[in-house]
């Protein structure tokens, strides 16, 4: 009994974390201007704001199974009061899966400042990274069949 009370309470400690989603929270300069940018160059819907007109401090944007939120430095420095002093750029890379990334590529290379060409890396995936409005790294791969 005492084992089967061990391997009881053992099996309950291991159980794992499953994360559902991931939506990452961009300072931005504008929330206004990066929406328009999103919808504009990848597609991105708008799906909720605050407040729900005029100058917004906080969206959420979506495309397929991808949610983006910006949040305006000033209210989000707010609620993180470390980020108050720290500059606006690019201090990651957000990486996305995405369809017909030949199309992508040539609708943005005509107006973004892109940071690496497309190419096929290493692992066989074609892909590319860009800089959008507010400095974030954004790559866009497509995996080839």
């Amino acid at each position: 009994m005492a084992v089967t009370q061990f391997l009881s309470n053992f099996t309950e400690t291991k159980k794992t974390i499953e994360m559902k989603s991931m939506s990452p929270n961009l300072m931005v300069h504008d929330v206004n201007k990066t929406i328009e940018y999103y919808k504009n160059l990848f597609d991105f819907q708008l799906i909720m704001s605050v407040p729900e007109k005029g100058q917004f401090e906080w969206a959420m944007m979506k495309n397929g199974n991808v949610t983006i939120m910006f949040q305006e430095k000033e209210s989000l420095s707010k609620e993180l009061t470390s980020l108050q002093n720290k500059p606006l750029d690019a201090t990651m890379n957000l990486y996305f899966q995405t369809n017909n990334i030949e199309g992508l590529y040539e609708k943005v290379k005509k107006t973004e400042k892109i940071a690496i060409e497309l190419g096929t890396t290493f692992y066989g995936s074609k892909e590319f990274t860009m800089k959008d409005l507010n400095g974030y790294f954004l790559t866009f791969a497509e995996d080839n069949e």
